[in-house]
């Protein structure tokens, strides 16, 4: 196969090298952490020398990290534990407070809870660039009966398809004012932000190991000590009675390799990155297409904005049109999260920001990380105008039919 254009790092981003070889070592190796034996305890040692680097990585306590599969379960783990563990207290506490723009993993796991355990939801809408200020949550606690009714706020560290980031430390001061469990998932954030749990105000954060160079299939629930959440599996209780399943130590160690890597380089990568996204949009816009930039974006912020993430909207166009012909000519991106690729409807986050359907649909997502090069940028820049005329011709000669 030719070489490719990869820019879409959002939905998973090649795995490091030094990662691979670390697993492949540790693979070769048995041993169940749980075991009592030698193998078992050398097993164990690994796991819990991870545990100690990631919680380093990310201004956490070590028995704050509890391994999970990935960040959908990271997220079903904090939203339905801790409804559950608090409804069960306290009655009256039947309601969520969650963000509009939330990966489908929170928003799905609130809605099972509202069709099949009597929750409440009390939705927090962004503005236009995409931000839920401190304000916007205060305002939703104090509604539909109060604080007093609220179990849980969600809202995540940085949105997955527009790339800005929110005021955390802000919303989980005004979740702490009101004693109210705060949760975040900070899968995109991870290894791109400035990321410390302990700092946050979150009691529990959510990540996942391969959008941070490391592999499939393995994350982590950060978890405040005197968190209450009850297990949505049950056995052998392995991480703090929470989350029960035999580790996946190998994994646990590819891991801990990449959230390492990606926190000790995130300054330099993070500018890095921010050059090559500002020659793609600045080089978009001065196509003469009627680009439009989605979210908060300024030339050289890294703060705000994620630094690899560049949203654009094309008028005219199907995004879901310019995503498969980007492919046909080599360059791989999306429209949205992967999560929902394939589902022909227009992005929730763009809706839920007060953009038009009919701007939200001609929007792709070009996402870069430590693989993108400057080429990269400039492959996409070369196939746009053709792709943009091909796909409005396609949009104009399916409205002619309909």
């Amino acid at each position: 196969m030719p070489n490719r254009v990869y820019l879409d790092h959002a939905a998973t981003s090649p795995i490091y090298a030094e990662v691979i070889e670390a697993m492949a070592k540790q693979m070769a190796v048995v041993g169940n952490a749980s075991s009592l034996h030698t193998s078992g305890r050398n097993a164990r040692s690994v796991v819990e020398e991870a545990r100690e680097r990631i919680a380093a990585a990310l201004g956490a306590r070590p028995s704050e990290v509890i391994f999970t599969s990935g960040g959908t379960e990271g997220d079903n783990l904090a939203i339905k534990g801790t409804y559950r563990a608090t409804r069960r207290i306290d009655a009256a506490r039947d309601r969520l407070v969650v963000s509009g723009i939330e990966h489908h993993a929170v928003l799905d796991a609130v809605e099972a809870l509202v069709a099949t355990e009597d929750a409440r939801v009390t939705w927090v809408e962004p503005d236009g660039d995409g931000v839920v200020t401190a304000d916007a949550v205060r305002t939703a606690l104090e509604a539909d009966g109060g604080a007093g009714t609220a179990a849980l706020v969600s809202v995540m560290w940085a949105n997955n398809e527009v790339g800005t980031v929110q005021p955390i430390a802000e919303i989980g001061a005004v979740c702490a004012e009101f004693g109210i469990p705060f949760h975040t998932d900070a899968v995109q954030a991870v290894g791109h932000l400035g990321v410390d749990f302990g700092a946050s105000g979150a009691t529990m954060l959510a990540l996942s190991g391969h959008k941070v160079g490391g592999p499939q299939g393995v994350g982590a629930l950060l978890l405040a000590r005197d968190a209450r959440l009850d297990p949505l599996t049950h056995g052998g209780g392995q991480e703090r009675q929470v989350r029960s399943g035999t580790l996946d130590v190998a994994g646990i160690l590819g891991l801990a390799e990449a959230v390492e890597k990606s926190c000790a380089t995130r300054e330099g990568e993070a500018a890095r990155l921010a050059k090559l996204r500002d020659r793609l949009v600045e080089g978009a816009l001065a196509l003469d297409l009627g680009v439009s930039v989605s979210g908060y974006y300024e030339e050289g912020d890294v703060e705000r904005r994620l630094p690899g993430n560049a949203h654009l909207r094309v008028p005219g166009c199907d995004g879901d049109s310019m995503l498969y012909l980007l492919d046909a000519a080599g360059v791989e991106c999306s429209t949205g999260s992967a999560c929902q690729a394939g589902v022909p409807r227009p992005s929730h986050v763009l809706l839920a920001m007060g953009i038009p359907e009919e701007q939200a649909r001609g929007a792709l997502r070009l996402t870069l990380g430590h693989t993108s090069t400057d080429d990269d940028v400039d492959a996409f820049l070369r196939e746009l105008p053709a792709v943009a005329e091909r796909a409005r011709r396609a949009q104009e000669a399916t409205r002619k039919v309909s």
